[in-house]
């Protein structure tokens, strides 16, 4: 088994005022030629954006992009005629392919939202854009990972065009969970989103990652109540 591990105060920091934001990977002004990205995973950005502000419109392009919510609501909006608000407990998905523009905009003034923004290489390019958003039981299935995307259209995930598995779970104290990578060749990324874990014998806290690869089976201990994490299977090789 081979691993790296991001402790949360490493990672890029910025703040703007409006958005406080912070990078597991190279990212924008924020560059580290040892962190550019983990497998086909290139972006983890963990964002804060006050109420009424956000980003504006911006183009994209062969890149399938997550938004997860944290805490808050998440206004988009994109040149396919796509605006919907994601809320806590919604997943967003968009495939840029062949390139479409989008913004992000906290509707909600006086509060904030928390989210995070997740760049995955895809396997096929110059695909015909597409949007999709889904709710899920974060938090009433508790004890488990929650399957949220996956590289099949299925009626229990959303699906992107990369052999890639993202999956959620909030986990009671000295929960167990025994985590065997999707495909032979993919690697995990693991992050805390609240409490702490151990995970492949690493004592993780709040935000810390830790890349995971070359192995059959992930132990992934809870190691406080009402412990959340992200777990991001991704081909190694693309």
């Amino acid at each position: 088994m081979k691993s790296v591990l991001y402790r949360s105060s490493t990672r890029g920091h910025k703040y703007h005022g409006w958005l406080d934001t912070y990078h597991t990977f190279s990212f924008a002004d924020y560059y580290d030629p040892e962190r550019m990205h983990f497998g086909a995973l290139r972006v983890l950005n963990d964002d804060i954006v006050e109420g009424g502000e956000g980003f504006g419109t911006h183009p994209h392009d062969n890149m399938e992009i997550i938004s997860i919510p944290l805490f808050g609501d998440l206004e988009h909006g994109d040149s396919m005629g796509n605006g919907q608000i994601v809320h806590t407990g919604e997943v967003q998905v968009m495939s840029a392919g062949t390139g479409v523009q989008h913004s992000e905009y906290n509707p909600n003034q006086g509060k904030p939202v928390n989210f995070f923004q997740i760049w995955i290489f895809p396997n096929k390019e110059n695909v015909e854009p597409r949007y999709e958003q889904k709710a899920f039981d974060l938090l009433d299935k508790k004890n488990q990972l929650v399957l949220i995307v996956s590289p099949y259209p299925a009626d229990e995930s959303l699906w992107i065009h990369q052999e890639a598995w993202m999956s959620i779970g909030t986990f009671d104290k000295d929960h167990i969970v025994k985590y065997k990578p999707k495909k032979e060749d993919n690697g995990v990324w693991a992050m805390v989103i609240e409490g702490e874990f151990t995970v492949a014998d690493e004592k993780l806290y709040r935000r810390d990652g830790l890349g995971i690869w070359d192995t059959n089976e992930i132990s992934i201990v809870a190691d406080s109540d009402m412990a959340r994490i992200l777990l991001i299977d991704v081909p190694m090789d693309f």
